[in-house]
């Protein structure tokens, strides 16, 4: 009921999340009041993301151009990976409801490395720097969601892992060896290490089941693996490896070719 009172005495449209582990679907972007009621009795009633939908937190749409910008940390240094965009809608033209990530692409070109520099020194490294006040330093990869408005830089969200399907666009285009960047990161030496990046540039798509992210059938056999040409890359995802040997899809989101 308080959310509910609290959605009719907001202007549309209204982001409704809920307050948990979704998998990355549990945004919805209410053009009304009326979807936002809907929205509400789906989280909240009909538990569609189980418990991270105990809670719900209601925020003010902004619009612009998201980006996610990914980085390392050793708990005092941050450094960041290429940034990259996914695209969080199911269907074609930004439509339908939102996914795990349907692709994504790096680098993004209004995202210059001015914008990462800023982001950086305004966004990561602040929040690095208050873990280590608080007596619980971060080490790892640090994940911020952001949004570029009217040249303004705006954090949407932080995530403490890679981001998906980003980090398949992303980590092709890293020419120092990874393990020495994970090394650096555990012996808090992050700061001696440069990392180089290719100046080229990934694309990512996402091949899914029908019916994701709703109710989808699994068990379908993929064959083309040994079609694949030398500059493409395929990650899996939601698939198994059968007793024949044979592939099938066993998952909403199946592969991702790079």
């Amino acid at each position: 009921p308080e959310a509910r009172e609290y959605v009719r005495r907001q202007q549309p449209p209204i982001v409704i999340k809920a307050d948990g582990l979704a998998a990355g679907k549990g945004t919805v972007i209410a053009n009304s009041v009326r979807e936002a009621d809907k929205a509400l009795s789906e989280i909240m009633q009909a538990k569609a993301f189980g418990s991270a939908g105990d809670k719900v937190t209601i925020d003010e749409c902004v619009t612009g151009r998201e980006v996610s910008l990914i980085a390392f940390t050793d708990g005092q240094t941050v450094s960041p990976m290429v940034p990259a965009c996914d695209y969080k809608r199911i269907g074609d033209g930004d439509q339908g409801p939102n996914t795990g990530g349907m692709g994504s692409y790096s680098p993004p070109g209004f995202f210059p490395a001015e914008f990462v520099e800023e982001a950086t020194n305004t966004v990561l490294l602040p929040a690095v720097r208050a873990m280590a006040r608080e007596g619980i330093p971060y080490k790892g990869v640090l994940y911020a969601g952001l949004m570029v408005t009217d040249g303004e830089l705006l954090a949407l969200e932080f995530n403490a892992r890679f981001g998906d399907p980003e980090t398949q666009v992303i980590l092709p285009l890293l020419s120092t060896d990874l393990v020495e960047i994970l090394l650096a990161v555990i012996q808090g030496n992050l700061e001696r290490l440069r990392m180089e990046w290719t100046t080229n540039a990934c694309v990512g798509v996402v091949m899914a089941s029908a019916g994701y992210p709703g109710k989808y059938e699994t068990g379908y056999p993929i064959k083309g693996f040994d079609n694949v040409g030398e500059d493409l890359l395929v990650f899996h995802a939601g698939t198994r490896l059968g007793d024949d040997g044979q592939v099938y899809t066993d998952g909403g989101r199946v592969l991702t070719a790079v």
